[in-house]
């Protein structure tokens, strides 16, 4: 847990329960305890993400947001903590989903988050046809590449895909 300090991007602060003392009043605060799923927010492609979401809010605000391929859920819950509104969050692994689920509760934010387990966008929740404002999607090159033609016609016209989980060799 020592090694697990606290990670900013903009409001978003990303934390453990241990560092729950580091909360300011303006954070939009996103508890996550280490577990099986992945993303505890201090990876660069989870904060890259974050990043990038916070730059967008700055030019404007997006209506409708997909995380596919949630994991722990932290780009969903950074969604829906800032925008109020219902965020859809996806993941293949069913243990992911698990524990987006229980992640969601701890953050209070249950009723606002819209889960669903399979692949890519292929869920009734998800495989809706230039309908989300933002499109998030954390993973490696490889599923990137196979998902691209889905994930760009769910995306809205002026919509924008935060695309992540690359290394340098790809």
């Amino acid at each position: 847990l020592e090694g697990l300090k606290p990670v900013r991007a903009g409001r978003f602060l990303v934390h453990g329960s241990h560092d729950r003392d580091t909360v300011r009043a303006n954070d939009l605060a996103i508890e996550i305890e280490a577990a099986l799923a992945f993303g505890t927010g201090h990876h660069g492609t989870t904060l890259g993400c974050l990043r990038a979401f916070a730059g967008i809010l700055k030019r404007g605000r997006p209506a409708h947001v997909l995380d596919v391929g949630t994991g722990t859920g932290i780009l969903a819950f950074a969604a829906a903590k800032y925008l109020h509104t219902p965020v859809i969050a996806g993941d293949l692994d069913p243990e992911a989903v698990t524990t987006a689920i229980g992640n969601a509760r701890l953050n209070g934010l249950g009723p606002v988050l819209r889960l669903y387990q399979g692949p890519g966008v292929r869920h009734a929740l998800a495989d809706r046809p230039r309908r989300f404002d933002v499109v998030f999607a954390n993973i490696l090159a490889r599923p990137l590449k196979g998902l691209a033609p889905s994930l760009t016609a769910v995306v809205a016209d002026r919509g924008v895909l935060i695309l992540s989980g690359l290394i340098e060799r790809d």
